[in-house]
């Protein structure tokens, strides 16, 4: 697959991503592009994931952000969450790639082609390495996130590093993808 990041030099984001990023008030996402969190649930629940006796107890119910790439910042790159995530997509379209427990991986596009297999929603299960991108001649991609149990950074992480792509995928699916990576 094509590294479509090679822009990511550019001076500024296109007037239709600065406009979307002010309007929704968005900010640099750790793993690339723009986010922001427009709801916490109130409701908790009991931490399904501890981390520290006595500390960590309880989770929201759920959590929901808009996330966007653009030209600018066309790359999310592997990481993983605890909590299954639904995304469903407004705007764009965007290559996701996932990496399963098992050392599967599934590409497909988000976008409005439904006819042609692109994806208008879908699902990101806990432990599922994901990466986005988009590629300059698709300009930006807006989506929503919802995360459940609710997002926190504690249940968050990135792939390592190249050694733990191989593990996972092997060597020669490990050259296609390890452009995602976090440098």
């Amino acid at each position: 697959m094509a590294n479509p990041g090679g822009i990511t030099n550019a001076s500024e984001e296109s007037p239709e991503a600065l406009a979307l990023i002010s309007t929704l008030k968005m900010i640099p996402h750790i793993e690339g592009g723009y986010f922001v969190e427009t709801d916490r649930s109130i409701e908790t629940m009991p931490n399904p994931y501890p981390h520290d006796e006595g500390k960590d107890l309880t989770r929201s119910l759920s959590t929901l952000i808009y996330y966007l790439l653009t030209p600018y910042t066309p790359i999310g790159r592997f990481h993983r969450n605890k909590s299954r995530t639904i995304h469903v997509l407004h705007k764009g379209r965007a290559t996701y790639v996932l990496i399963h427990p098992d050392g599967t991986v599934e590409t497909y596009v988000a976008g409005h082609d439904v006819a042609n297999g692109e994806r208008l929603q879908w699902i990101v299960e806990g432990g599922d390495y994901k990466a986005s991108f988009v590629y300059p001649e698709d300009g930006e991609c807006l989506i929503s996130e919802v995360v459940i149990p609710g997002f926190e950074y504690t249940d968050h992480n990135f792939m390592a590093n190249r050694t733990e792509l191989v593990q996972l995928v092997g060597e020669k699916v490990a050259q296609e993808w390890d452009w995602l990576l976090r440098k």
